[in-house]
């Protein structure tokens, strides 16, 4: 690998040559000497410096983002090799967005270690959106997406469906005042919303323009728990997957608005960028295709 490379994306995140010297426990001009020879190659100058900071110039931010590119793809490569000699083990980046990261993929990972504990995964939780650049830039290993997705630069595969339900408070007039629900009442409605580029979001949206409703209100968070926390304190309805709601039905602070043609459903899927798989992520897909808590509903 690289060290020029290397050396430079930790001064640029680390914001400091000292910082980036303790942490490849080096010497302070021995890393300014790596990031002298860099530019040199480079033929410009990469990193603004005073006394009070050190940031990226614009060449320096094109160097950023395809260095960090270039070292995931290195350790991809490193993995894949060593994987023809050793066992799966070893680090695994996953990204998930909200509703799976937070309620689903626990436990799988908790499966996968009783029988792998050599695996070390590290997760990031993200919208649909910010986990597909990240996988697309090589950070992430794999992506556990929901919704409509389609990238031309990715290999998409559905993993599951993933039922979606209209809750409001269990004190919410919705269910005191009529027998039966209609649509223009769910218009009516504050909605409490995931933000832009999140797929709960696009479902919600979905599903308003299918119902040919426009709700008064909308009310926007970013993330999971926030919207329920809030509709149990009445601000008003959502949209959410079942997975997302199970403690809050069993203990009564959320209760399922019936309403025609719900649950719909949408789909969770797995995404990667390399036609490459280690062992180890070859291992933790297969996990997830299997996975009996997918088939809960």
């Amino acid at each position: 690998m690289d060290k020029h490379l290397q050396i430079f994306i930790t001064v640029a995140e680390k914001q400091s040559f000292s910082k980036a010297a303790e942490e490849h426990y080096m010497t302070q001009p021995a890393v300014s000497q790596y990031i002298r020879t860099l530019e040199e190659s480079a033929g410009i100058r990469l990193l603004e410096r005073s006394n009070k900071y050190v940031r990226l110039n614009k060449a320096g931010e094109i160097v950023y983002h395809y260095g960090k590119e270039i070292l995931g793809l290195y350790t991809t490569m490193q993995h894949l090799v060593d994987d023809l000699m050793n066992r799966a083990n070893g680090p695994l980046a996953i990204g998930a967005s909200y509703t799976f990261g937070e309620y689903v993929l626990p436990r799988i990972i908790a499966d996968l270690l009783e029988i792998h504990p050599d695996i070390e995964p590290a997760v990031t939780i993200g919208n649909t959106a910010e986990i597909a650049d990240l996988v697309a830039m090589h950070q992430l290993d794999v992506g556990i997406i929901e919704g409509e997705f389609n990238r031309k630069d990715m290999m998409i595969e559905e993993l599951a469906e993933d039922e979606m339900v209209i809750v409001a408070s269990t004190e919410n007039k919705l269910f005191h005042q009529k027998a039966k629900i209609e649509l223009s009442d769910l218009a009516n409605e504050t909605w409490v919303v995931r933000e832009h580029g999140s797929g709960t979001r696009a479902a919600t949206e979905n599903f308003f323009q299918k119902a040919d409703i426009q709700p008064v209100r909308l009310m926007q968070f970013s993330s999971t728990q926030s919207i329920k926390e809030s509709v149990a304190s009445g601000l008003g309805i959502t949209l959410l997957s079942k997975w997302a709601i199970q403690k809050e039905i069993k203990y009564g602070d959320l209760k399922i608005v019936p309403m025609e043609g719900f649950p719909f459903t949408r789909a969770f899927s797995i995404i990667t960028k390399s036609p490459f798989q280690t062992k180890t992520l070859e291992i933790f897909i297969e996990r997830l295709r299997s996975s009996k808590l997918l088939r809960i509903f």
